[in-house]
């Protein structure tokens, strides 16, 4: 997998704002674009930043109205594409009671394949180069964060080393770094570690949805190159945070700091930090000390391969 690029289609808590769309985050990982949570408007807001509408799987963290209402009428909109691809739907339960309601909802029959699975918290979807891990979380109601795992690459190919074992350069070099051994015309046979630096681990992407602090997120975020973690309040509505089961800033920067995680971006901002993040930024700047961003409608965010 070369390209890792997130995209923030909507950054807001609750309800949309004048600057910011509920939430919606396009995940582009080499030729798959996938959707986590499909806020009202994300459609739109794919237009207006250029994802494209070519999604081969969409996860939602939960079900409250501003993480999935957008899916009815995306659904609709691709149908009028001319979509013919089936399209898979992902979360927690109750997902297939009301996806499945999604999905019906209207005049005209999709005339495409819909389906939907549900996920618990463990549950590891395998797909090519990656892999998405579920975690549960803790809100008001069922809910999951994902990681996206990128597959163990092989180590860096040595081409004088394989030289000096009398390989020549050609198709035995691409034998080699597939992991295949070569034989050579004396039946000496050549091993792809002789030739072959140590594996290479994967990037890692974690998305908390709406939570509490947990430990199941920290867990499944430790060492992660990316952390995007929901930042819905300041240190002074940590009240309001308690009863709705989301996190002030400063929360989501301890998170980010005992998981060790090389980057942090905050999102899910309620109303009162629409325009003016700044709070949030010092208070979560006091406890994490890596790279940190609120995120914004549009903002985009590429992880680089590692070497």
């Amino acid at each position: 997998m070369s390209i890792l690029r997130l995209t923030f289609l909507g950054t807001s808590a609750a309800m949309p704002t004048l600057h910011r769309n509920v939430s919606g985050l396009a995940v582009k990982a080499d030729g798959d674009l996938l959707l986590f949570d499909c806020g009202e408007g994300s459609q739109r807001q794919m237009i207006r930043f250029g994802t494209g509408f070519s999604v081969d799987a969409v996860f939602f963290t939960h079900f409250h109205a501003d993480h999935y209402l957008g899916i009815i009428g995306f659904l609709r909109t691709l149908g009028m594409g001319g979509r013919v691809e089936p399209l898979t739907l992902y979360g927690p339960p109750p997902a297939r009671k009301i996806l499945d309601a999604a999905i019906h909802l209207g005049v005209d029959r999709l005339a495409f394949p819909v389906e939907v699975q549900e996920l618990r918290g463990g549950e590891f979807l395998q797909r090519k180069g990656y892999g998405i891990r579920a975690v549960r979380v803790d809100h008001r109601v069922n809910a999951l964060g994902y990681a996206l795992e990128e597959d163990v690459r092989p180590g860096r190919f040595d081409p004088e080393a394989a030289k000096r074992l009398g390989v020549a350069s050609g198709p035995d070099f691409g034998k080699l770094q597939k992991g295949q051994a070569v034989k050579l015309a004396d039946g000496t046979e050549v091993k792809p570690e002789q030739v072959m630096g140590a594996a290479r681990t994967g990037r890692r992407v974690v998305i908390s949805g709406d939570t509490r602090p947990c430990a199941a997120m920290v867990e499944i975020s430790r060492g992660a190159d990316l952390l995007v973690h929901e930042a819905t309040f300041s240190d002074d509505e940590q009240a309001r945070a308690l009863e709705t089961r989301h996190s002030t800033a400063r929360e989501a920067a301890k998170v980010a700091a005992e998981a060790k995680v090389k980057r942090l971006v905050l999102t899910h901002l309620s109303s009162r930090h629409d325009v003016d993040p700044r709070p949030l930024i010092e208070q979560a700047k006091q406890e994490y000390t890596g790279q940190l961003d609120v995120a914004f409608d549009g903002f985009t965010v590429e992880v680089a391969l590692k070497d």
